[in-house]
């Protein structure tokens, strides 16, 4: 049996990197995966990637920022699937300025996207999990969220949002058989990090005791454990998957 077999899953930010590679995860663990995304034209791209695999998958274009597009996309699943099992907030954008130059528009983009489309996509999914008697919340965080970064206050404020709302979600969805966590990834060897200098990706590999960047798959992995039922009685915790940087 597979581990996430007949359940539903919503993967936010999923058509490229980890939400890419969690999606992947989770379709061969036998789920049926939204890719629920902004960038249409890439999502189609990666839904019809794992269809090509023989994976059960939909794509949902979703502006998480908008609660009218969240709750369309709930909608969306439901007519579709009849059900929703796992929500993973894992989209997020960044927007890196000193606090002396960030503007208004740039602190306002990233906690709409990174802490109130958390709150968006949780809240529109939550009633259907009580429906069921059981939900998986995996929410994404980050070591920026938990001991700051420079030129990110933020993306810092947000992902330390996410950690609060985890928390407090915890305490009020348990008795609902709803488990409610959050992943705090290190660096990881996305995109973004890809087209850094060399000189500072081995920098921040120096700061890294097990020596290297994280992968997509390290944070998928974590991800299903989360999401299945080996974590039943875990609720409220924050898992670091960041090679040892925070200790």
């Amino acid at each position: 049996m597979k581990r996430l077999q007949d359940k539903v899953a919503i993967i936010t930010g999923a058509v490229n990197g980890i939400g890419y590679e969690a999606a992947k995860t989770f379709a061969r663990e036998g789920a049926r995966v939204v890719l629920a995304d902004f960038d249409q034209e890439s999502g189609e791209t990666s839904q019809a990637q794992l269809a090509g695999m023989g994976y059960n998958t939909m794509f949902c274009q979703v502006d998480v920022s908008s609660r009218e597009s969240v709750d369309q996309m709930t909608r969306n699943v439901l007519d579709n699937f009849g059900q929703i099992d796992i929500l993973i907030n894992n989209a997020g954008i960044t927007r890196d300025a000193m606090l002396r130059k960030m503007t208004a528009e740039q602190f306002q983009q990233v906690i709409n996207v990174n802490l109130t489309g958390v709150f968006n996509c949780t809240q529109s999914v939550i009633e259907q999990m009580i429906a069921q008697g059981k939900g998986k919340i995996v929410n994404t965080s980050s070591v920026t969220g938990v001991y700051g970064n420079i030129g990110q206050t933020n993306y810092a404020a947000a992902k330390a949002g996410v950690i609060g709302m985890t928390k407090t979600w915890a305490k009020e969805l348990g008795r609902k058989g709803i488990n409610v966590n959050a992943v705090v990834p290190g660096f990881t060897e996305t995109n973004m990090v890809a087209n850094m200098p060399a000189e500072i990706i081995e920098k921040m590999k120096a700061q890294v005791p097990l020596g290297r960047l994280g992968k997509p798959a390290d944070i998928a992995n974590a991800y299903l454990f989360l999401s299945s039922d080996e974590s039943d009685y875990i609720s409220g915790h924050v898992l670091h998957v960041d090679g040892a940087i925070i200790m």
